[in-house]
């Protein structure tokens, strides 16, 4: 009897999986996963588990009993190798696996340096999963000379573990300032001078022109003429989602595999969620990458599924946790024009991206308050005026009212 099979056991896969038990799905239920461990979570392996404060055991999504008493078959430790969509199968390990329904839930893979440039020299590593995370786990001894390549979220992660520890570090970006691609430049600013505060030496405007070595790494070339020696080196230049199976089958693509509001792919029978799929969002298509969207964009693609018909309304939300500070975001700031700022108590500070009059997102930097009032403000589809959210002399909570007020003044 074939039922839903769901290709990737990543955190949109598995929630897709078990949403659509939940809700009912009597039929059989298959999540294939290339790791060879049950389903877990992945954000803190650039931060609790890399720093050795988080064990395996709890980066778990579900506890073991649960595929089980659930009768959802875990096929881990295989990698989906096709999709034939005339006999509505998937190849796996040997095996086929025949669908009613296949989610497509294959995630992202980390982009690598050019082999010209040193990537596959030993010593050499990116994050993604837990054995990149327990193949690097060696290299982080105190003294020792990390070269970080990317100043973006996982790079900048990666650094604080390291300065944590007792590592010389250095983080080389090729753009002007750190975050450039996510962040407005007061969000920059203060990471960089965290980051310096602890001991990272950042060099912006600074690319990497190739890594040195016969076998293992040893050094590393930088854009400016600077020879570094380095002891090893994570990559943190972003990621690439993975469509290839998609493309195989002929299902269409564009900057991930491309869905309806629904989830749905260019093949009714096939759906796609999390940071693999491209999705509607206010008049274009894009790709979200969060723990957030994995987990919501999988359960409404289960919903649909069995029957709702439900469109897709995504509420952006990242974090970032460096030394003691906790970095939490709401929001897309796409196309912002201005930002403001509103300091926090106890060193804290919220930044507020606008178009217009329009609020987009909120990165809040250990202000917890901050941002649940602009999450609630961003989901509730209002806004808050820049110069009443600067407004020292009104207290966080007041912005949410303030916000509620004009809208039902419009």
């Amino acid at each position: 009897m074939s039922g839903i099979v769901v290709i990737g056991a990543g955190q949109a896969g598995a929630s897709l999986a078990a949403k659509a038990r939940l809700l009912g799905f009597p039929g059989p239920i298959t999540l294939i996963g290339e790791e060879p461990v049950e389903p877990y979570q992945r954000p803190p392996l650039s931060k609790g588990y890399l720093l050795g404060e988080i064990g395996l055991e709890r980066l778990s999504l579900r506890a073991s009993s649960f595929w089980k008493d659930y009768d959802i078959n875990l096929v881990l430790g295989q990698s989906a190798t096709a999709i034939d969509r005339a006999t509505k199968s998937v190849r796996a390990g040997g095996r086929t696996f025949q669908y009613e329904h296949l989610a497509i839930a294959t995630g992202s893979i980390a982009k690598r340096l050019p082999v010209a440039m040193g990537g596959s020299l030993k010593g050499v590593y990116t994050i993604r999963n837990v054995a990149d995370v327990e193949a690097m786990a060696v290299e982080f001894l105190p003294a020792r000379r990390l070269l970080i390549v990317g100043g973006g979220y996982i790079g900048l992660e990666a650094a604080a573990v390291g300065a944590k520890l007792g590592l010389n570090v250095t983080l080389v970006e090729i753009a002007p300032r750190i975050l450039q691609r996510v962040a407005a430049s007061e969000t920059s600013d203060f990471f960089r001078a965290l980051h310096s505060a602890n001991g990272v030496l950042i060099k912006e405007g600074t690319g990497l022109d190739r890594l040195l070595g016969e076998d293992r790494v040893s050094g590393a070339l930088l854009s400016d003429g600077t020879e570094l020696p380095v002891d090893f080196v994570i990559v943190g230049i972003g990621v690439t989602p993975r469509t290839r199976l998609a493309e195989e089958a002929g299902l269409a693509i564009d900057d991930g595999i491309r869905t309806d509001s629904a989830g749905r792919t260019s093949d009714p029978s096939i759906w796609a969620a999390g940071e693999c799929a491209s999705f509607p969002y206010e008049g274009r298509h894009i790709r979200l990458e969060s723990v957030g969207h994995a987990i919501d964009h999988g359960e409404l693609v289960a919903k649909n599924i069995l029957g709702a018909s439900q469109a897709y309304e995504a509420r952006p939300w990242f974090w970032s946790d460096q030394y003691d500070v906790k970095l939490q975001i709401a929001g897309l700031n796409v196309g912002y024009d201005r930002v403001v700022e509103r300091a926090g108590g106890q060193g804290s500070l919220s930044i507020w991206y606008y178009r217009g009059e329009q609020l987009l997102a909120v990165d809040a930097i250990n202000d917890g308050r901050a941002y649940m009032i602009g999450k609630r403000i961003l989901e509730s589809r209002q806004t808050i005026p820049p110069q009443y959210v600067v407004d020292g002399s009104k207290d966080v909570k007041s912005l949410l009212a303030h916000a509620v007020n004009l809208a039902e003044a419009a």
